[in-house]
C-alpha cells in the first residue's frame, strides 16, 4: 500500500473516538487537521506524545486546527486513557487498521531480533482544504509536537 504524500488528497477516514461518536475527516473541512498515529494507548513514549499535543491544544486551536490521534486500540481502552492523563485531544480507534493501511503506517518493526507488525509512529498535517501539507515519519517524540506546530503556523 502507498502511503498518502505531500500534495495528495488525505484519504477519507471514518472511526469510533473516544467517548463513542464517529469522526469523520470531512467533517472538518476548512479546518487544519494533525492527523497522528501512534502505537499503544498508556505506553511512554505515545503518553507523552498525547500530553503534549493536550498542552498544546489550545495553540492548535487558535490556528483553526483539529487533533486527531489514531491507534489499534478500542474506544473503551481511549475512555480510560484519555480520563487518567485528563487528554483533551480526539483519540481514534482503528481496531480493524484500515486507515493504517491507507495511511502507510501499519508496517514491519522489529525488537530484539523479533519481527511483528505495529503501527509506525507518524503524523500527517492535512491543509484547510484537505491535502496533505507535510508528513513525519517515524516519529522521535522529543520536540516533536512543536515541529507539527511550528508547521501549522508556516501554512
Amino acid at each position: 500500500m502507498t502511503q498518502p504524500a505531500v500534495g495528495d488528497k488525505a484519504p477519507e477516514i471514518s472511526l469510533p473516538r473516544d467517548g463513542g461518536e464517529t469522526v469523520n475527516l470531512s467533517d472538518f473541512a476548512g479546518k487544519k487537521i494533525v492527523l497522528y498515529f501512534y502505537p499503544k494507548d498508556d505506553t511512554p513514549g505515545c503518553t507523552k506524545e498525547a500530553i503534549g499535543f493536550t498542552e498544546n491544544a489550545d495553540a492548535f486551536a487558535a490556528l483553526d486546527t483539529v487533533i486527531l490521534g489514531v491507534s489499534k486500540d478500542s474506544v473503551k481502552k481511549h475512555d480510560k486513557f484519555v480520563a487518567k492523563h485528563e487528554l483533551k485531544i480526539a483519540l481514534l480507534s482503528d481496531e480493524d487498521g484500515d486507515v493504517c493501511e491507507r495511511y502507510g503506517t501499519w508496517v514491519e518493526k522489529s525488537m530484539y531480533g523479533k519481527t511483528y507488525m505495529g503501527i509506525e509512529r507518524a503524523t500527517y498535517l492535512i491543509d484547510a482544504d484537505g491535502k496533505i501539507a507535510q508528513v513525519w515519519r517515524k516519529v522521535r517524540v522529543p520536540g516533536h509536537v512543536d515541529a507539527v506546530l511550528e508547521a501549522v503556523r508556516a501554512l
